[in-house]
Formats: C-alpha cells, structure tokens, sequence
C-alpha cells in the first residue's frame, strides 16, 4: 500500500515543522547527490532553514564555479532577451510603417479608380486630374507606337507575298 497524498500547507506545529525540514532537507540533498552522479549534471544546492542556518550542497566542482557560470548565464540570457526585445520592437515600428503604406497605395489606388473622391480637396482633384491626364497619354503614346509597328509588320508581309505572287505568275508569261 502507497503513502497517501500529503496536502502542501505550512505546518503550523514548530517541532513537526523542523522534523519535517530536516527530513526533506536530507532527502533533497541526497536527490541532488543522486542527479549528479547518474547523470553528470553539475549542481549546486543552497537551502536557508527558517533560523538562517545555511546548507548547501555542490558537484565535485567548487560551488563559486557554478554560481559564476549560473551569474554569467543570467546575464547573457538577459541580454539576448533586451536584444529579442529590441528587435521585436523594431519589427512593430517596420510593420506599422508598411502597414500605413499599403493603406496609402490602396487610397491612391481607389482615387485613380475614381472611388472615394469625396475626401479629396480642389487641389488635390486638379493634381489626380493632371496625374489621370499625364498616364492617359503615355498610354496613347505607348498604344500608337504599337499600332504603327503592326502596320509596318503587316505592310512588310503583303509586299513579300505581292513579290511571291508576281514571282509565281512570271512564268505564263515569259515566251
């Protein structure tokens, strides 16, 4: 039959409080023997008694070397998280600011659309009317330069086929 279930409370009892620290405290001290051995673990144990009395155990290492290591951890951990931080937080910055962009660009585009043009002024109507205007012949420009193309390319190709055909009919008459 198991031990049952003991409820984590403080003992209100001082001498079964003590019974119960100097119970515990050797059996922590021997899991934290057991933890080193079996598993080539480096560790340091402090326990404070309620009387201030100190118990502390350690690996065959010397307990400054582990607090040391445990002091330089700390602090390079809570460097690397002010770094993440730091990071992070110009993550956010970067992401608002293209966040604002692309708010921008798909008011701008809506605009172009001649959508939600109630918000515009006078001088920013005029200024989408010149900008309308301006791309409009740009693609006058751009669509002409391509008709004219394909009239040359279609002109070219019915002179080669009119110089085929006067080829190919040359002979009847040649006697």
């Amino acid at each position: 039959m198991g031990r049952g279930k003991v409820q984590l409370k403080r003992i209100e009892n001082k001498i079964n409080r003590q019974v119960t620290f100097s119970k515990r405290r050797s059996g922590l001290l021997k899991k934290a023997h057991e933890i080193s051995v079996l598993c080539d673990a480096e560790v340091a144990l402090i326990i404070f008694s309620t009387k201030g009395k100190l118990y502390e155990y350690s690996t065959d290492s010397c307990m400054d070397k582990i607090l040391d290591r445990y002091e330089r951890y700390s602090y390079a951990e809570k460097v690397l998280i002010s770094a993440e931080s730091e990071t992070q937080g110009n993550w956010c910055h970067e992401y608002r600011k293209l966040k604002a962009k692309v708010e921008t660009i798909q008011k701008c585009q809506k605009h172009l659309m001649g959508e939600d043009l109630e918000t515009l002024n006078l001088k920013e109507l005029q200024q989408l009317e010149q900008q309308l205007e301006s791309s409009l012949k740009h693609i006058r420009t751009r669509k002409n330069q391509l008709m004219l193309e394909s009239i040359s390319e279609l002109q070219r190709k019915v002179n080669s086929s009119s110089l085929l055909k006067v080829g190919r009919w040359n002979f009847l008459f040649k006697k």
